[in-house]
């Protein structure tokens, strides 16, 4: 059998900068197909401006951002249908139920309503919020709400996932529940571009770890090294001294 070796998903030259100097870039990085790349920093590092690019919220001013091959400006549904997401402003419809949620989203990546109806159960056991499938999504907890953006990121079993900040909200059952559907899919080819600043659950469930720092790729860390932590903090402080 044929590995196709083709990446999910590339950044070239990718730059968004506003005019009080936040954003990213120029950055350059892939995902692999079953690759989980991990990106780290500080809050306000970027990582958030980063999925939004990833996923055509916003247009980057310079350089080119592909998506299974295809430059983001010119995928459609096709394309698209192949991508799963759970990012901050890509919010749930909180008047709807879980179930309904689920369905909606199977429909909008185009699952056939029976094939919608069957991966939206699936996705509720995987998740395990079976049993919340009639409450308003707006009724939930924090951590339930986050359970049914995953859910609903993976129920179409895309080829690339982006997930900005997973494990927020989750207690330790769903941050398990998580990894667990991250290193299966992984297994299976599905490629993750995965954004979080819990240093110890990334190094459980990333391949490859790039710390991002006022916006700039600054290095990448050793998912199994000793102390990632420290690791980590070496390669801002580095950085932040050189830019002083």
């Amino acid at each position: 059998m044929t590995v196709d070796h083709t990446p999910v998903l590339t950044l070239a030259g990718v730059l968004q900068r506003y005019r009080n100097g936040a954003g990213v870039g120029p950055i350059d990085l892939s995902v692999q197909p079953g690759q989980v790349h991990a990106i780290v920093g500080l809050n306000g590092a970027g990582k958030s401006t980063l999925m939004r690019l990833v996923l055509r919220m916003i247009d980057a001013q310079a350089g080119q951002v592909r998506v299974l091959g295809t430059p983001v400006q010119d995928a459609g549904p096709a394309e698209w249908a192949r991508v799963g997401h759970a990012v901050e402003g890509a919010e749930s419809y909180p008047e709807l139920t879980v179930a309904q949620n689920l369905l909606i989203a199977g429909r909008l990546h185009g699952l056939a309503p029976h094939r919608a109806r069957m991966a939206a159960r699936e996705l509720m056991a995987e998740m395990d919020i079976t049993d919340l499938a009639r409450r308003r999504v707006r009724a939930l907890s924090s951590g339930n709400r986050q359970r049914t953006r995953i859910a609903a990121a993976l129920l179409h079993d895309p080829e690339l996932v982006v997930l900005d900040e997973p494990t927020a909200f989750l207690d330790p059952a769903g941050v398990l529940l998580l990894r667990r559907a991250i290193r299966e899919r992984a297994a299976r080819g599905v490629g993750f571009l995965v954004s979080s600043h819990h240093l110890d659950e990334i190094a459980r469930t990333g391949d490859t770890i790039t710390v991002l720092n006022q916006g700039r790729v600054i290095g990448s860390i050793d998912p199994e090294g000793a102390d990632i932590e420290r690791a980590f903090f070496a390669l801002v402080h580095a950085d932040t001294t050189r830019a002083s």
